[in-house]
């Protein structure tokens, strides 16, 4: 133990000495705590006006959450250290304001999506509860931004969900920096052409890219060339009606052989809803076009629907009162709520993700290629092979439980490594230059949906107009859609940049409660004297050094 403490002193007073003349920072944590990515050291760099951080988690905190805050600000501080310009940091509990202001700024705080959590503990044997607001704002010399810093999946206890969001600190804030002072966002394309989304429903998928990128339309009827495309760092083909032709397959293709990448949100089964009242109506297969073109790339979207007992509620009209229709919510099991996520950076600590009417997906040989499931259904889901009954009058009776065998099903499928060509070893489309063709890439990365409201808005029947992606105007809960979105494209985009923050893995290392009550009095002391003993043997060093110094003298 002596041994022990003499080796942390001399360590220490060496420290101590190097930083005299030399500024260094040391991360002795095995899991690299207080170390930031180089993509973020970039974003950090690239800052071109003092930043100013509002932490709202303030007051009278339990311990998990006061290792939230200070993970927080130790963040902030080495975000300062790294940065270009000054990160000023300040505390406020907006539940401590001035009632005339409280009230607004808690609204405002809403709308960047900051809302009060309700926290539970136990102080002296009794339950306390405490409305905290776990978020930062943000302010640059020209814009705000606010940022929900406490976030988990379902299913997670509250130890691991503080554990997460304290993994997540780097990503959330670097990224919020980010949409700060970048000027010239890069360009991402929606395909349009082939009876995809409409205005309305496309509206949350543009909205939710907004923050990152510039978002265009790309009519491929106007793409002379592949080389018409490659401005664009990724394409999304979000719910076509009509099918892909050899000509579009034939730029998609060579698109991703340029080093491009693909998004695919296909529905592989039609429903009419508005034919699902009464004995109601048939799901059947639609042809897009794209099956041998994904079959090539390593997936396959079968033409099935999954039901699930995690399931989201639909709306029907169930009667009227006066001249209004009377419009009630009812369980719905074609409506997944997804909340099983696999540990990468896309899908790490996202919430529940909705999907209505998906297909089941499987895995071809693909040389060269992996293929990793993002998102599955709970283990209480069962497939139903085309045609597929859909009526709402089944939502009348309690779903047979017995039924739901298929277990967890993958929903969502990323697609990297060494793509073969489509087109290699087939005739090019005659108005191509059969010289610019590609057979192989090792570039681009393709992710793959087999339903395309994932990225479809729901319309707000009172105001008529769509709302942004997850929310749902037939209920209080907001999915994450939209964080899955950007976070998709992001990962497509640059999967060494930001998005590589959410691979850190932080332990959790409970104390060991036997060893506290027995070595309590030995740790209180060291820590109690310790730092007290070091400081007076400094000054002693500094004492004779003084006196040799001068007697020489």
């Amino acid at each position: 133990m002596l041994l022990g403490l003499l080796a942390i002193l001399l360590i220490w007073v060496l420290v101590l000495g190097l930083s005299e003349w030399w500024e260094f920072r040391l991360d002795l944590t095995e899991e690299g705590r207080f170390t930031i990515g180089k993509a973020t050291k970039e974003v950090l760099a690239n800052m071109d006006s003092p930043l100013e951080v509002e932490v709202l988690l303030n007051g009278d905190l339990p311990p998990g959450m006061m290792r939230f805050q200070k993970g927080i600000v130790e963040t902030l501080k080495i975000f300062r250290a790294y940065s270009n310009e000054d990160i000023s940091i300040k505390y406020n509990d907006p539940l401590q304001m001035d009632k005339a202001t409280r009230d607004d700024y808690i609204q405002m705080l809403a709308a960047y999506g900051i809302n009060p959590t309700n926290l539970y503990s136990t102080q002296n044997g009794a339950q306390t509860t405490k409305l905290i607001f776990p978020g930062i704002m943000l302010r640059s010399q020209d814009y705000e931004l606010g940022v929900l810093l406490l976030k988990g999946e379902m299913g997670m206890g509250p130890d691991e969900i503080l554990n997460l969001s304290i993994e997540n600190l780097e990503f959330e804030i670097s990224q919020a920096i980010k949409r700060l002072y970048t000027r010239n966002k890069k360009a991402v394309g929606v395909i349009i052409g082939q009876g995809e989304m409409g205005e309305n429903e496309g509206f949350g998928m543009v909205e939710a890219l907004n923050e990152d990128y510039e978002v265009y339309k790309v009519p491929f009827d106007q793409a002379e060339s592949v080389e018409d495309l490659l401005a664009f760092e990724a394409l999304l083909v979000a719910g076509p009606r009509e099918a892909y032709g050899e000509r579009e397959k034939y730029l998609l293709d060579q698109y991703l052989m340029y080093g491009g990448n693909l998004l695919f949100f296909v529905d592989q089964m039609v429903v009419n809803l508005e034919e699902a009242g009464g004995d109601g109506t048939v799901a059947m297969p639609f042809d897009t076009g794209l099956d041998d073109l994904l079959f090539r790339y390593g997936v396959r979207i079968n033409r099935d629907l999954i039901q699930d007992l995690n399931f989201g509620y639909h709306p029907v009209v169930a009667g009227e009162f006066g001249d209004q229709a009377q419009i009630i919510s009812l369980p719905w099991p074609f409506y997944i709520q997804a909340g099983k996520m696999a540990d990468h950076p896309i899908t790490k600590g996202l919430d529940q993700v909705q999907f209505r009417f998906a297909s089941t997906l499987d895995t071809v040989k693909a040389d060269g290629v992996s293929k990793t499931p993002l998102i599955f259904s709970s283990e209480y889901s069962k497939k139903q092979s085309a045609p597929v009954r859909v009526a709402f009058e089944d939502m009348s009776s309690e779903p047979d439980v017995s039924a739901f065998t298929s277990g967890s099903l993958p929903l969502v499928y990323l697609l990297e490594g060494n793509f073969t060509s489509f087109f290699k070893n087939r005739f090019v489309p005659e108005e191509f230059d059969e010289g610019a063709f590609i057979a192989e890439s090792n570039q681009g990365r393709v992710l793959v949906a087999g339903d395309a409201d994932i990225v479809k808005s729901w319309i707000d029947p009172r105001e008529k107009s769509p709302v942004p992606l997850g929310a749902n105007p037939y209920s209080e809960n907001v999915m994450a859609n939209r964080e899955f979105l950007q976070h998709a494209v992001n990962y497509l985009v640059d999967p060494d940049g930001i998005m590589a923050a959410k691979r850190k893995d932080f332990q959790i290392r409970p104390l060991n409660k036997v060893k506290i009550k027995q070595q309590k009095t030995l740790w209180q002391s060291i820590n109690i004297f310790f730092p007290v003993a070091m400081i007076l043997f400094l000054g002693y060093l500094q004492y004779v050094f003084r006196k040799r110094k001068y007697e020489k003298g």
